[in-house]
C-alpha cells in the first residue's frame, strides 16, 4: 500500500481500504484457480495494481464512461481502475470462464457495484464504449480488428474514445502497422525497475 500511496496520494478512505483488501483475496484464489503467476502474488501491487493504474496517469475517467476490459484474466487493468473511477462503469471481458470466478469472489469481497463480467470475446459483444483498455493480451492489430465499431461517437473527455492497452517489451514493429498509435512509457509515471520496458498504448477511434 506504501508504493500505492507513493503515486495515488489522494485515495479517499474507502479507495484504501478496497486496495488493501486486494492481497487477500487475490492471494486465496491464486491457489484455486492460477490468476497470477505465483512468484508475482508477493509483487501484487506494483506489477499488477500499480501497472493497471498507468491508465489513470495518462487519462481521468470522467462519471458515467463505459469500458470494456478486454481479455481481463484475473481482473486487470479493470479491477484497479474500477476502485479508482467508482462513477465509471466497466464491462470485464474474458473468453476463459473460470478467470471471470475470481473477479466475481474480488467484487463481492470488496463491494464493487460498477464491475460487470462477461464470459464472451470482445467482438461478441453488444455494447459501445468510450474506451477499451487491455493489459498484455494480444497484438495490438488483433486487439483493434476485436474493437472495430464498438466505440460510442461521443467523445467526452480531451483525448478521443479509443483502445488503451499495457504493453511490455520491444513493441515497434507491432505499432509499424498501426495508425495513430501513440506510444508513452510508463517511466514518465513511475520510478521502480520494472517499468523500464513497459508501455502504454493509445489508438483513438
Amino acid at each position: 500500500m506504501e508504493l500505492l500511496l507513493k503515486y495515488f496520494p489522494n485515495l479517499t478512505q474507502k479507495q484504501m481500504q478496497e486496495f488493501s483488501s486486494l492481497q487477500k483475496v487475490y492471494a486465496e484464489w491464486n491457489e484455486k484457480i492460477n490468476v497470477i503467476s505465483r512468484k508475482d502474488i508477493e509483487n501484487l501491487y506494483e506489477r499488477h495494481i500499480l501497472h493497471s493504474l498507468s491508465i489513470a496517469k495518462f487519462i481521468q475517467f470522467k462519471n458515467a464512461t463505459k469500458i470494456m476490459d478486454l481479455g481481463t484474466g484475473g481482473g486487470f487493468p479493470g479491477i484497479p481502475l474500477a476502485i479508482l473511477f467508482p462513477d465509471a462503469r466497466f464491462h470485464l471481458v474474458d473468453s476463459i470462464g473460470k478467470k471471470l470466478k475470481v473477479i466475481e469472489a474480488v467484487k463481492e469481497e470488496i463491494g464493487l457495484k460498477n464491475v460487470f463480467t462477461f464470459h464472451a470475446r470482445a467482438e461478441e459483444m453488444q455494447f459501445h464504449y468510450d474506451f477499451v483498455v487491455s493489459r498484455a493480451v494480444a497484438p495490438l492489430a488483433d486487439l483493434l480488428n476485436w474493437t472495430k465499431g464498438k466505440y460510442t461517437a461521443n467523445d467526452q473527455h480531451t483525448l478521443h474514445n479509443g483502445l488503451i492497452c499495457l504493453k511490455g517489451g520491444d513493441i515497434d514493429a507491432e505499432l509499424s502497422v498501426v495508425k495513430n498509435a501513440h506510444k508513452v512509457p510508463l517511466t514518465k509515471f513511475y520510478a521502480e525497475d520494472f517499468f523500464k520496458d513497459k508501455f502504454l498504448v493509445y489508438c483513438e477511434q
